[in-house]
């Protein structure tokens, strides 16, 4: 791994980071209370290449919980247990208008919308297989693994919390078993949801998820295999369309890389064979997504041609930047 502090992309990430710190518009969610423990002034930006460089300013050892994020990779592996044909008989694809959180079904095949929709990352909990719950827990935490290299703790307080207010997706539940999406083991999934909503990160670890998928699937430190990659794709097409709540169209439009976020304040941004991107800062939109972690991935795509339909030349050349040798600035 090269010294990324003396490359210009290290440079231009610390003025990045300078010039959203004192963006404070957004609010710290409180409907989880335990979230309500962030401090607004966290942010923190990490990428890492697919050749292993790892590139950081700010806060980024400071943990979090995953979130909404964890939806894309438990989603990757309900394919790996099950396949595309079944997984996609029991979730769609589809992205939708409504809250991430609304009780709501397709009227024709009544399947939840998309993964990243609360009712779809709960059935698609329901697959992950396993005798016990605690089996299920232990498959999803090893996944997380593969992905990040280290080993995750689920934050109890925010589970607890969690269970304590998720009624809501207990209805939604209870309306997919009526219409046979979801097994009958209702609290023992729900349980298994709120966990892995709960699971401690930081951007680094974000930073690895993204660019795990960035790289095919393989951890680029570790070099281990995190997902088959026949489903690389499957997970970050749905991220692309569905990944960013009710507003990833205009993500999509304005921003072009495949990206999850979460309440808890992160953005795992996937670049495909290039780089993952992990932004944390908890100060939220009315969307749900992180206004800070908006912005510095707005101006990294921007800067330096990252949206997938790119057909200018960008602004700085990438590749230039985050090697060893200093070009000068535009």
């Amino acid at each position: 791994m090269t010294n990324t502090e003396n490359s210009p992309f290290y440079d231009y990430l610390v003025k990045l980071h300078q010039k959203y710190s004192s963006l404070n518009n957004g609010k710290i969610p409180n409907y989880i209370p335990e979230l309500t423990e962030a401090k607004a002034e966290w942010f923190g930006i990490s990428v890492i290449t697919t050749d292993g460089q790892i590139f950081e300013v700010g806060n980024c050892d400071q943990l979090f919980t995953i979130q909404s994020i964890s939806k894309a990779f438990v989603f990757g592996l309900a394919l790996e247990d099950h396949g595309r044909e079944y997984v996609n008989s029991k979730v769609s694809v589809e992205p939708t208008g409504e809250a991430f959180n609304s009780i709501t079904l397709d009227e024709k095949t009544n399947r939840p919308y998309n993964p990243m929709v609360n009712a779809g990352a709960i059935a698609t909990a329901d697959l992950i297989k396993g005798d016990t719950a605690t089996e299920r827990l232990k498959r999803i935490l090893a996944m997380f693994k593969r992905y990040t290299g280290k080993e995750h703790e689920i934050d109890v307080p925010v589970f607890l919390s969690e269970k304590a207010t998720g009624n809501k997706n207990r209805a939604m539940s209870y309306l997919m078993l009526n219409f046979n999406m979801v097994s009958d083991r209702i609290e023992e999934t729900l349980d298994l949801y709120f966990q892995q909503c709960s699971i401690r990160v930081n951007a680094r670890d974000i930073a690895m998820l993204s660019a795990t998928l960035a790289n095919g699937g393989v951890n680029p430190i570790t070099q281990e295999r995190a997902i088959d990659e026949h489903y690389v794709q499957d997970v970050i097409s749905v991220m692309l369309t569905c990944g960013m709540y009710d507003a990833s169209g205009e993500w999509t439009y304005r921003v072009g890389i495949p990206a999850k976020s979460g309440v808890g304040g992160g953005i795992s941004a996937v670049v495909p064979k290039i780089l993952g991107i992990g932004t944390f800062s908890p100060l939220l939109d009315a969307k749900g997504n992180s206004i800070r972690g908006i912005k510095v991935c707005e101006d990294l795509s921007r800067d330096f041609g990252l949206h997938l339909f790119n057909m200018g030349k960008p602004k700085h050349n990438l590749q230039e930047w985050i090697g060893e040798g200093k070009i000068e600035n535009d």
